[in-house]
């Protein structure tokens, strides 16, 4: 093999490398999408239409639905948590940057919903699943309410951990009851996060009946 030939050689094993993983990676998001609207459960072959490949692509990667329920799992908290510095550089403000990222938050709960029961013959990788979750999204989280609240946009006593258990909360039963809608309530607790400006501080003092 002459210079040549070894230098095409080491650039086409890059080339596939990064294809094979845009590949999982647009499975992935098929898997997820499929996920948010038929559960967990969906048909295998539903992922495989949405993606655009054979069954065989899906179980080659991926041997069992275990595995891929995790391999989502993962990929969606990757995608939540690089998000949040994303949205925090392109959005108006600190608090429509956190809106969007609990928007993208919830979505990522309700394609998580049926993980639990998918992998409860094996507690200890859940729990692992678990603590990945936290170390991931917890800091992105504390990054977005510390920047609006520094911009005087929300108060500054909410704590990231129990936002997101209040958003997870609020969350829970939206599968099985079409008439509730977890968003709309979620977009409220945002809402309500945030610190009235001066103006509409002495707007409400005009509203008030004289005493």
């Amino acid at each position: 093999m002459n210079d040549s030939e070894e230098g095409a050689g080491h650039t086409a094993a890059p080339s596939k490398r990064k294809d094979a993983r845009r590949n999982k990676e647009t499975l992935l998001d098929a898997a997820a999408a499929v996920f948010v609207t038929s559960g967990v459960e969906a048909p295998v072959r539903d992922i495989a239409a949405k993606a655009g490949v054979g069954l065989g692509t899906i179980y080659r990667h991926f041997p069992t639905r275990a595995d891929l329920i995790i391999a989502v799992y993962r990929h969606q908290v990757d995608a939540c948590a690089e998000a949040g510095p994303a949205l925090l550089a392109t959005s108006a403000t600190p608090h429509a940057a956190l809106g969007q990222w609990i928007n993208l938050f919830v979505d990522f709960l309700v394609t998580k919903h049926g993980l639990a029961a998918a992998l409860q013959s094996d507690s200890a990788g859940f729990e692992t699943l678990h603590t990945y979750f936290l170390d991931r999204l917890v800091p992105v989280c504390t990054q977005l309410l510390d920047a609006a609240a520094a911009s005087g946009e929300i108060r500054s006593d909410v704590q990231a951990y129990e936002l997101m258990r209040g958003v997870g909360n609020l969350c829970v039963g939206a599968h099985n009851d079409p008439h509730y809608d977890a968003r709309r309530l979620v977009g409220l607790l945002i809402a309500g996060l945030r610190r009235p400006s001066s103006q509409e501080y002495a707007d409400r003092a005009d509203d008030r009946p004289a005493g």
